[in-house]
């Protein structure tokens, strides 16, 4: 079993923290983070929230930072591995976890993690999403210094819109034959690897 979690320095300080917090207190903790956690760029506690976490769990600014964040990164590990609950709490215990921390983990992982799992996949971790792609082939004849010239090319025309926007941004992309051949090449690995995965 390779381990999701090494025992950095940041760890070690977040275990000792997260030992310190009540079963209880620590639950309501990580059912509320594993519900948010799919939200990006939204905080999971509001300041208030956080002051009053700090005065209810006896943690400093910075240790329950660091709580937040050490909890969080667990979950995202977990579910970039798809790790199983008992597993998850094997490998939390080993980085010095209290036993009954890593399973408030492992039970949340158990219940929430398949959702966590389902809403993660439906995200967009792009900025800009592919909306439409369009081609037209050009011919050039003939240039100032060359009377007999064909060089073909490719203009391809990739609609990509933002998660948020409603405006699609038009980016043209001109290649000439060997430049299009290996766009295409490119292309194929990259349908093999998702094949691959499927």
């Amino acid at each position: 079993m390779t381990s999701i979690i090494r025992e950095t320095q940041s760890i070690k300080e977040a275990v000792t923290h997260i030992n310190t917090i009540d079963v209880i207190k620590f639950s309501r903790l990580i059912s509320r983070i594993i519900q948010k956690l799919h939200l990006k760029g939204e905080r999971t506690f509001s300041e208030e929230e956080e002051q009053k976490l700090q005065a209810a769990l006896s943690l400093d600014k910075q240790a329950l930072s660091l709580v937040l964040e050490t909890s969080a990164f667990i979950l995202e590990q977990a579910v970039y591995h798809n790790v199983k609950p008992a597993s998850l709490q094997q490998q939390l215990e080993a980085v010095h976890l209290n036993p009954d921390k890593a399973e408030v983990f492992s039970q949340i992982w158990a219940t929430a993690g398949p959702e966590l799992v389902e809403k993660l996949k439906h995200n967009i971790f792009a900025p800009r999403k592919l909306e439409y792609v369009g081609w037209q082939l050009t011919l050039l004849m003939a240039q100032s210094s060359q009377a007999r010239l064909k060089s073909p090319s490719a203009v391809l025309q990739l609609g990509l819109r933002n998660e948020d926007s409603e405006v699609q941004e038009n980016v043209f992309v001109e290649f000439n034959h060997q430049e299009l051949l290996e766009f295409y090449n490119k292309l194929e690995i990259i349908q093999d690897q998702l094949d691959s995965l499927t």
